[in-house]
């Protein structure tokens, strides 16, 4: 079997990073073209991209049927807020990130949306 450099997806359901698949055992992997990418440093964004992001998780979440859509749209302004101090609190926006990737399974664009914020943010 030839590995192809992009999305696989077999399976159930399940979502790795920006690589999604549903289906009875589904399986979802990312394969990076090119050698070392997988050992390299997270992406590095500036908090006004992390703000950009958090802004779209907003909207989506306006759009979705999430059952706690309020108080996760609270908690991505909230970050959005701290992004835009002078010096944003990494411990506090740490804690804010976790908590929307927690909140969203089972919402597959908002937890690849979620996942995306989130590492941006350790990336700080």
């Amino acid at each position: 079997m030839q590995r192809n450099n992009g999305i696989t997806a077999t399976g159930g359901s399940s979502v790795v990073g920006n690589a999604v698949a549903s289906g009875k055992n589904a399986k979802a992997e990312v394969h990076n073209a090119g050698p070392g990418q997988d050992e390299g440093p997270r992406q590095q964004r500036t908090p006004q991209e992390i703000a950009e992001l958090l802004a779209q998780l907003v909207d989506a979440l306006g759009r979705s049927e999430h059952p706690e859509r309020a108080d996760l749209i609270e908690a991505a302004q909230d970050a959005r807020e701290e992004l835009s101090t002078e010096s944003p609190r990494r411990g506090k926006l740490r804690l804010l990130a976790r908590a929307l990737v927690d909140a969203v399974p089972g919402f597959t664009a908002l937890t690849s949306l979620a996942v995306t914020i989130e590492e941006a943010i350790h990336g700080l």
